[in-house]
C-alpha cells in the first residue's frame, strides 16, 4: 500500500511538473527571446521585457537593476551549465575553449567594450563597493601625514575606506559638505576650496552621481583640477554607467569602480575595476597576490570563488544594453525622473534635492518635504508612501542638510509610476508642517 501510495503521489507530481513544463514552453513560444541586436528595443516597449512584481510601483531601482528576462533566462541556463560541468569547466580542462578563463575574458570584453576602454584595463569584482575599496585601500602613494579627501554625498562603503586609510595607514582624512542648493559653478568652488586647504592631498573620492540625492558631479573639471595639484582621484561611476551615456575617457579619470549588477542589469554580485593601463603600478594587488602577475589588473582582486553563472551571464547584461542604446537608456530615465518632478515643483513643502540643469541630474533624483529632520520623519514618509500609495521609495541618511527620500526608475518603470509618486506628494506634502 505503502509503495502504491509513493507510486500515485509521484505520478502526480511528474504530472503536475509536465504541465508547468508545458506551460513554460508555452509562454516562452508567446515571448521570444529578442535577437539583442544594437538599438533594437524601443523604449516604449522596455516594461514588456521585464517580470515585475504587480500592484507596486517600485521608484526604489537604485539598490540593483532588475534583469530583463532575455538577461534572466540566461542566468538560469547558466546556473545549470555550471552546476552540470562544476570544476570540469572551472578548471579549464574542456576541449574548444568552453572553460572559465574563456568566460571570464569574454565578460571584460563586453564591459571594456561598453564603457570604451582596452580589456586588460577591465577587472569583473563582486561588486561595485568591492572595485572601489580596493582601489582606495590598496592605492600605494600614501604615506602618514598625506591627506586624502571625501564629501557628504559620497556612498557610505567609500567613505569607510577612506577612512581606513586614516586609521590604518595614518594619512589625514578631510572632509567638505557638498553646496546645497547646488550648481556646476558652486560645486567647483567646493572641489577647489576643499584642495587649496588641504596641500598635503593625494587621494580624492568623487562620485559621478550621488547614491543619496542623485547629483551629477562635473566628474572631468574635478578630476582636472584635482590632478593639476598633484592628487589622484578615483571615481565612483556606479550610478553612471549604463544609466548615463558616456565613455571612460569622457571622464579623464585613471581609477573607476562600479556595480555592474546596477544599471546594465547583470545578476547580482557583479562589479567592475578600472585601472588605466598607464597607471596599474599606482595600485598594489590585492593581499600580495602573486598567483598572477603584477602587470595583470586582475591581480588587483581579491581571490576566491564567484557566482560563475553570474560572471557568464555579464555579455548578454552587454547585448540588451546596446539592443536599448545608451542614448536612448539616457532620455527614457530622464522622462521618467521629469515625470513625476515637474509635475510636484510647485507643490509647496516639496524640495527637489538637486538642480534644474540637466546636466546634473538623470535617473535618481532625492526630495525633502518641509520640516522633515530627522532620520525617523524620514522613514515614517517612505513608509506612508508605501503602505497609503503602494509607491516604494527610500530614504537617505548622511547628507550635511538633512534625510532625504530617494527616488529612482527602473528601466521598466512606466509613467503611471511616476503619476502615482506625484499623486501622493500632492496629498501628503504638509505631512511635517
Amino acid at each position: 500500500m505503502n509503495n502504491r501510495r509513493t507510486f500515485l503521489k509521484a505520478a502526480a507530481l511528474s504530472a503536475t511538473s509536465a504541465v508547468v513544463s508545458a506551460r513554460g514552453r508555452a509562454e516562452q513560444a508567446v515571448k521570444p527571446r529578442p535577437a539583442l541586436t544594437p538599438n533594437s528595443i524601443p523604449v516604449g516597449t522596455l516594461p514588456q521585457h521585464f517580470d515585475v512584481e504587480p500592484g507596486i510601483h517600485n521608484l526604489e531601482n537604485g539598490y540593483w537593476g532588475i534583469m530583463p528576462r532575455a538577461v534572466a533566462q540566461i542566468y538560469a541556463e547558466q546556473t545549470m551549465y555550471v552546476n552540470r560541468n562544476n570544476s570540469i569547466w572551472a578548471r579549464n580542462v574542456l576541449p574548444g575553449g568552453a572553460c572559465l578563463a574563456a568566460g571570464g575574458r569574454e565578460a571584460r570584453e563586453a564591459v571594456a567594450k561598453m564603457v570604451g576602454c582596452a580589456t586588460e584595463e577591465i577587472a569583473i569584482t563582486r561588486s561595485g563597493s568591492d572595485a572601489l575599496q580596493a582601489l582606495i585601500t590598496n592605492y600605494k602613494d600614501i604615506h602618514p601625514g598625506d591627506a586624502v579627501i571625501y564629501c557628504d554625498l559620497d556612498y557610505d562603503a567609500m567613505i569607510a575606506a577612506m577612512d581606513w586609510l586614516g586609521d590604518h595607514r595614518g594619512a589625514q582624512v578631510a572632509k567638505f559638505a557638498m553646496p546645497e542648493p547646488a550648481t556646476t559653478e558652486n560645486i567647483l568652488a567646493a572641489y577647489d576650496a576643499v584642495l587649496k586647504r588641504t596641500p598635503n592631498a593625494k587621494l580624492l573620492l568623487v562620485t559621478q552621481v550621488s547614491n543619496r540625492t542623485g547629483l551629477v558631479t562635473p566628474v572631468k573639471k574635478i578630476v582636472a583640477m584635482a590632478r593639476g595639484r598633484g592628487v589622484d582621484t578615483v571615481v565612483d561611476i556606479a550610478h553612471g554607467v549604463a544609466c548615463l551615456d558616456f565613455q571612460i575617457d569622457d571622464l579623464g579619470c585613471d581609477f573607476a569602480g562600479w556595480s555592474v549588477h546596477k544599471w546594465t542589469s547583470a545578476p547580482l554580485g557583479t562589479g567592475a575595476m578600472y585601472i588605466r593601463k598607464s597607471r596599474l603600478d599606482a595600485i598594489d594587488v590585492a593581499y600580495d597576490n602573486h598567483d598572477i602577475p603584477a602587470t595583470d589588473i586582475t591581480a588587483r582582486v581579491p581571490a576566491g570563488t564567484v557566482n560563475f553563472a553570474a560572471l557568464l551571464t555579464i555579455p548578454t547584461a552587454v547585448k540588451f544594453h546596446f539592443a536599448v542604446g545608451g542614448a536612448a537608456k539616457e532620455k527614457h530615465l530622464r522622462d521618467l525622473r521629469n515625470r513625476w518632478v515637474d509635475q510636484v515643483r510647485g507643490v509647496r513643502n516639496v524640495e527637489i534635492c538637486v538642480p534644474d540643469d540637466p546636466k546634473r541630474y538623470c535617473a535618481i533624483t532625492s526630495f525633502r518635504l518641509k520640516g522633515m529632520q530627522t532620520d525617523e520623519q524620514a522613514q515614517r514618509l517612505q513608509h506612508v508612501l508605501f503602505e497609503k500609495y503602494r509607491v516604494h521609495t527610500v530614504w537617505r541618511h548622511g547628507i550635511a542638510k538633512g534625510p532625504v527620500i530617494r527616488v529612482t526608475p527602473g528601466l521598466y518603470s512606466t509613467m503611471a509610476d511616476s503619476d502615482a509618486l506625484a499623486k501622493a506628494l500632492q496629498l501628503e506634502n504638509s505631512m511635517f508642517v
